[in-house]
């Protein structure tokens, strides 16, 4: 396949938070949420991470490669893929919830104006905001905190509390969250990967106006996956990784359940499980897709850094 970016995605198109506000549906929902914000400005040096696997199929290709020949990142009302949960169509959670949240907004919106779902990366961690969504992530730009509404918890969950850029207030939730487990890490009620602060992008993420770098594991470096991201146009850089023994894995049975378990031993090589074994295992079709995000889950959590291990 040939790896070329549409020349008006790498060239011509601007994105930024007046051009966004033009946008009806995109103004309608800040509107809607700033009406329950409470608190001060947002430090400008956080910035949003959307997570996802860059090795994962959509239709006959890979997620990475769309990005490649679209130049853009799309909601997943557009792609019918997601690493939570698959209710992006009308009448779904995701819509209910969207609907919910941004006050009917969006509810005539066609699939591209939906939101885009991240993580403020408040904690400044290299596997980016929210690393149970995906082993990959794009850093974006500062004035993308401009175009993006918040909430604490996940928006799955009803969350009650809701932030923008100018009147934010709920780094301090996230950090009970923290401070809980850090008192009883045994709390099942709080899951570790569960304490990010979730972040609606809202408009157009064009990735060449919009992406301060794409990050990825180091288990992909040279391979097929650093090729097609070195062709998106963006900034390209490595996180630390993750790598999960079979002997942590069997110890973390509780965290998941036996399913991903069974699945991490059959992959395993050398003992160890890393993004890309989990990808291998997603693409060969031999295994249910829910224990393999949960095998990703228990990795993310519970695995070192590659070089570590």
């Amino acid at each position: 396949m040939s790896l070329v970016v549409r020349s008006d995605l790498r060239a011509g198109r601007r994105s930024s938070y007046p051009r966004s506000v033009e946008n009806r549906w995109v103004r309608d929902a800040l509107t809607a949420v700033e009406s329950r914000c409470t608190g001060q400005a947002l430090a400008r040096h956080h910035r949003i991470s959307l997570n996802f696997h860059p090795d994962r199929a959509l239709g006959a290709i890979t997620i990475l490669y769309a990005m490649v020949r679209d130049g853009v990142y799309r909601s997943q009302f557009e792609t019918g893929t997601s690493n939570g949960g698959l209710t992006a169509h009308v009448g779904g959670d995701r819509w209910v919830w969207e609907q919910s949240m941004f006050g009917g907004a969006y509810d005539d919106a066609p699939p591209a104006e939906r939101p885009k779902y991240g993580a403020l990366n408040h904690r400044h961690r290299s596997l980016g905001g929210a690393p149970r969504f995906g082993s990959a992530h794009f850093r974006l730009r500062e004035h993308m905190l401009d175009r993006a509404t918040f909430c604490f918890p996940d928006s799955a969950v009803a969350p009650q509390h809701f932030a923008t850029a100018s009147s934010f207030d709920l780094l301090r939730l996230a950090d009970e969250h923290d401070s809980a487990l850090e008192f009883d890490p045994d709390d099942e009620s709080r899951d570790p990967l569960d304490g990010y602060v979730e972040a609606q992008v809202h408009g157009e993420v064009v990735l060449v106006q919009d992406v301060e770098a794409l990050v990825l594991d180091p288990c992909f470096q040279r391979t097929w996956v650093q090729a097609q991201a070195e062709a998106l146009g963006v900034p390209l850089e490595w996180h630390e990784g993750r790598v999960l023994t079979t002997e942590e894995l069997v110890r973390r049975e509780h965290y998941r359940g036996p399913d991903p378990v069974c699945i991490g031993l059959e992959i395993a090589s050398e003992g160890k499980i890393d993004a890309w074994a989990i990808g291998e295992a997603a693409a060969s079709g031999r295994y249910p897709v829910q224990p393999v995000k949960q095998l990703w889950h228990l990795t993310a959590m519970w695995g070192s850094p590659a070089d570590a291990s």
